[in-house]
């Protein structure tokens, strides 16, 4: 449980080793030679930062870190520690340091104020302004101990480095925080890995996106969903048996076919699953592309450096045809096969083109072991992404009748006479056709265009179906009679209508693509 505590005796000049021995002027002695420093020739701000710490503090223990390894202020944030920004403009300056500054009358921090316009134009989160500190002093107070912390943007190289300086009564206690402060950078908080642009960095916001996916709500064919759940979740569960066999504990899988049936919600559901797995959540690493400011070979030598680090975990690669190149190829092999252990990770690639993947990487076992693929959904698969569309209207699959979100008309007979027209579609146009459908009716409301004129453009829709005049009863070739509702005519919804309207449209895009 977190206690409220008081600002520490060393920013208000307590213990003797926390409060400096000076003169009669007034500032912050070290603020002073940093100022000094920065408007004058220097070789490194650190080696000039540390001798003005330790004459000012000789009594305390110095430990210099860079920032990012520990993020003590990050830390504090998190509610694990108490980080108060602190003034010592009541510190007398030697006449040494008054010297050295152009004013006694000099701040305890500098720091940039930026304005962070909100993520989105329409969001309802206001705009707000945020600090970046160069130089900032703080009482620290974690465990009982007491610190002074300062934060110094400074020239170490031809670089600027964020570094930070932790004084204590002791070097143990500066140890024991900066151990405390690192395990807690390293964890994920409701987060995942994410590699970009040359490096890793963690996103709350893919997090979020996970959350939303689960495996009652990919539409697969049974079989082939319990395989994938039962593959992820024995590997895991299985680390002993792989050593009582005596063979590495690593997997590989691909997902390939047709963009637009189930992949990347499949990675979703399975990312979702394993950060929620007990006793222990399981990371998931994703690699979004191999650019690097230092080359694709080192961001494959970074990507397995984290994922070996991170194990057991899962590591994804989307539109692995992509990200795995001729040109690093090789590379990349060299890395599955382990020169350095790979035990604990589950590889997961995705590709929409399995054919483009070289044959050491889609045919060699102990690489990628097994493949799936995702085809284009069968009627019985269409149907059922009918029924998810009306339960996030709002309608349960027991309500026949009803009107969901948005007074929209969508009975359980229309899932299945949608499915009948949607023959050859991904899910991806399959969701195109009801947001478009949706959209329309938003538009228009239930007294949109319809009648007679539809009936005549919805017989062209799909070769393999055949109309018998009326849309109470669809039949499909090879398969017969889907819908039979002697009692209503489909032409009173205006779901349906749109529906076939959008159909027409995604065929015809269809039709056009094929032909290219």
């Amino acid at each position: 449980m977190r206690t409220q505590l008081s600002l520490s005796d060393a920013a208000r000049g307590g213990p003797s080793a926390f409060h400096p021995a000076s003169s009669a002027n007034f500032g912050d002695p070290i603020y002073s030679t940093y100022s000094h420093h920065s408007n004058g020739p220097r070789v490194n701000t650190n080696t000039v930062l540390t001798s003005a710490l330790r004459k000012q503090y000789p009594d305390l223990h110095l430990t210099i870190t860079y920032t990012y390894s520990s993020d003590l202020l990050g830390f504090a944030a998190a509610g694990h520690a108490i980080a108060t920004p602190s003034s010592t403009s009541d510190e007398p300056l030697s006449d040494e340091e008054t010297a050295s500054s152009s004013s006694t009358d000099l701040p305890s921090d500098l720091k940039w104020r930026h304005y962070v316009a909100p993520l989105k134009r329409d969001s309802l989160s206001p705009s707000h302004l945020v600090d970046s500190i160069k130089f900032g002093r703080f009482a620290y107070r974690w465990s009982s101990h007491n610190y002074i912390l300062y934060t110094v943007v400074g020239t170490h190289t031809e670089y600027d480095e964020d570094v930070t300086y932790l004084l204590s009564s002791s070097d143990q206690a500066n140890d024991s925080l900066l151990l405390a402060a690192g395990s807690f950078v390293n964890e994920l908080h409701d987060q995942i890995w994410v590699f970009d642009q040359g490096y890793w960095q963690k996103s709350h916001k893919l997090w979020e996106s996970v959350q939303n996916s689960i495996w009652d709500d990919v539409i697969l064919d049974t079989a082939m969903k319990n395989s994938i759940m039962g593959e992820v979740n024995k590997f895991f569960g299985s680390e002993e048996r792989y050593k009582k066999l005596k063979v590495p504990w690593k997997r590989g899988i691909i997902y390939y076919g047709p963009p637009g049936n189930g992949k990347t919600i499949s990675i979703k559901a399975t990312m979702n699953t394993l950060s929620h797995r007990s006793p222990t959540a399981i990371p998931s690493l994703y690699v979004r592309s191999l650019a690097s400011y230092r080359g694709p070979e080192y961001a494959i030598s970074s990507i397995f450096a984290q994922a070996r680090k991170q194990a057991p975990c899962l590591l994804v690669f989307e539109d692995l045809d992509s990200v795995v190149t001729d040109a690093v190829r090789s590379y990349f092999l060299n890395e599955v096969d382990g020169l350095e252990s790979n035990d604990g990770i589950l590889m997961i690639g995705s590709t929409n083109h399995l054919e483009r993947l070289d044959k050491g990487i889609r045919n060699r076992p102990s690489r990628f072991d097994r493949k799936y693929l995702f085809p284009v959904p069968g009627l019985e698969e269409r149907e059922a992404y009918c029924h998810f569309w009306r339960r996030k209207l709002g309608l349960e699959d027991g309500e026949n009748e009803g009107k969901g979100e948005g007074e929209v008309e969508f009975p359980m007979v229309l899932c299945k006479a949608i499915a009948g027209i949607t023959g050859g579609f991904s899910f991806a146009y399959i969701q195109e056709a009801f947001v478009a459908s949706l959209l329309a009716i938003a538009e228009v409301g239930d007294d949109g265009d319809g009648g007679e004129g539809e009936r005549d453009m919805v017989g062209g829709l799909d070769p393999i179906y055949e109309w018998d005049g009326r849309w109470g009863e669809v039949y499909v070739e090879g398969v017969g009679r889907l819908v039979r509702d002697e009692d209503k005519d489909l032409e009173q919804y205006v779901l349906w209508r749109e529906m076939k309207k959008q159909v027409k449209i995604l065929r015809d895009e269809l039709d056009a693509g094929k032909g290219e």
